[in-house]
């Protein structure tokens, strides 16, 4: 199958997530199972940032993670045998954040698929803004 685009009404067929907890705006690159790319437009009107700080917004790195999950999720709900399922969180590992994620960012969102094992899968996840590492985590996908 060649590589996917898919808008966020798309992405709301495939994910059971829905506002304000759909975290990515559109996908611009999936490859069934292996990989998929997104992003996620990030706005002063986010309800996090009421509290997350109104002095200073800054996107919570959970959420970050959360839409890393959610891109990499889509890439494997795509495949055939997983249709119409969901993807959990197994696991994350080696978390790090790099560079505050703030209102008017567009965060490009990446998850390779690099292991499966029966409904297990372990994608490695990139976060990026303007060419410049936001975060990053290994994580464990279940498909249930």
């Amino acid at each position: 199958m060649s590589a996917l685009q898919l808008s966020a009404d798309e992405i709301q067929q495939i994910l059971p997530h829905r506002y304000p907890f759909l975290m990515v705006d559109r996908l611009t690159h999936c490859e069934p199972g292996i990989r998929a790319e997104g992003i996620k437009c990030v706005s002063a009107g986010e309800p996090y940032f009421v509290g997350h700080f109104p002095q200073q917004k800054v996107m919570p790195g959970v959420l970050i993670i959360e839409a890393l999950a959610q891109v990499g999720a889509v890439a494997l709900l795509l495949e055939e045998e997983n249709k119409g399922k969901i993807a959990f969180f197994g696991g994350i590992k080696q978390a790090r954040f790099k560079r505050k994620v703030v209102p008017g960012d567009v965060l490009h969102l990446s998850c390779e698929i690099l292991r499966r094992r029966g409904p297990m899968g372990i994608g490695q996840a990139i976060a990026t803004v303007d060419g410049q590492l936001a975060a990053k985590a290994e994580l464990t996908f279940a498909i249930g």
